[in-house]
């Protein structure tokens, strides 16, 4: 058993022994370097494609999982060749899978044989990779040297001129980043005290005319000088047609509102003048509730006697 703590025993010599996996004879890895000795590690290998195995000729479907003994078995320039070796689950054979750096893929070394999957354009009627046209006439070098021969005219005339505007533009400003930092400091105190003083102004107006806080007001200008004047003008007739529709109402009634003591003593006099030809209000409404009083106690009293 391997030692996770921090107990040694007694017989544990640290010249001798450099860990305690040393000291119990056991590797660091455990069970899956019990083959380290011959340069191979056991890890866990996933199946890139599909196969079959050679010996039992069953089908292994692409990602079944093995605990392979990985081996390096050399290199491609300075990238290592790992092997893979398997043992099939439906039988007792071996089969080998190796990478290939140079290709960029696995190969079946031994033991099994790929199921070749890959799509070929040339025996479907396509064209090969990277060659969509094999009867087109080779490059013509001259064309070739034309073409970047105007590119760097190009690059020449109007793309270095840009590039030397636009660092010009950005030495322009961005020369001296102090200034430009004072500038906008400044700039944003002045802001900053006129939108405190239209702030307070906002409130104290809110504060005389009893106006929500979370009302904003505008700021004043002639523009909303002239609106606010025409809604001025707009809601005093309305509220002097309402008041001219309320008098009417009363008129027709017949009930006449007080005056007050102001106008009472003028209004008596032509009242005077004109009492003589016109009829008293209140007799007649003194008259239109005897009627109505009276027809209500006829229909009771013939109600009764049925």
């Amino acid at each position: 058993m391997q030692g996770f703590n921090k107990y040694y025993p007694p017989d544990f010599d640290g010249s001798k022994h450099s860990s305690l996996n040393a000291y119990r004879g056991k590797h660091a890895l455990g069970d899956r370097a019990r083959k380290i000795d011959q340069g191979i590690l056991i890890t866990r290998f996933e199946l890139p494609f599909n196969i079959w195995c050679g010996t039992c000729n069953n089908h292994i479907g692409m990602g079944v999982r093995y605990n392979a003994e990985k081996k390096k078995v050399g290199n491609y320039y300075s990238t290592p060749i790992y092997s893979f070796r398997c043992k099939c689950h439906l039988c007792d054979g071996w089969f080998e899978i190796q990478t290939d750096p140079k290709n960029t893929r696995y190969v079946v070394v031994s033991g099994a044989r790929k199921k070749e999957e890959d799509w070929d354009p040339e025996e479907n009627g396509g064209f090969a990779v990277h060659d969509t046209d094999p009867n087109a006439a080779p490059v013509d070098p001259l064309a070739a040297l034309e073409k970047s021969t105007d590119a760097q005219n190009h690059m020449n005339k109007v793309q270095v001129p840009r590039l030397e505007a636009l660092q010009s533009h950005s030495d322009h400003f961005g020369s001296d980043p102090y200034a430009l930092s004072l500038r906008a400091r400044k700039k944003f105190r002045v802001e900053k005290k006129i939108d405190k003083e239209k702030k307070l102004v906002d409130d104290s107006l809110k504060s005389k005319y009893g106006l929500p806080e979370t009302l904003s007001l505008t700021a004043e200008s002639e523009d909303t000088r002239a609106q606010a004047k025409e809604e001025w003008l707009r809601g005093r007739q309305e509220f002097e047609a309402q008041q001219m529709s309320k008098k009417r109402k009363l008129v027709d009634v017949g009930v006449v509102p007080r005056l007050p003591p102001a106008l009472r003593s003028s209004s008596s006099k032509s009242s005077e003048s004109s009492s003589s030809n016109l009829p008293n209000p209140l007799e007649s409404l003194r008259t239109r509730i005897l009627r109505n009083t009276a027809s209500k106690t006829r229909l009771k009293s013939s109600g009764l006697k049925r």
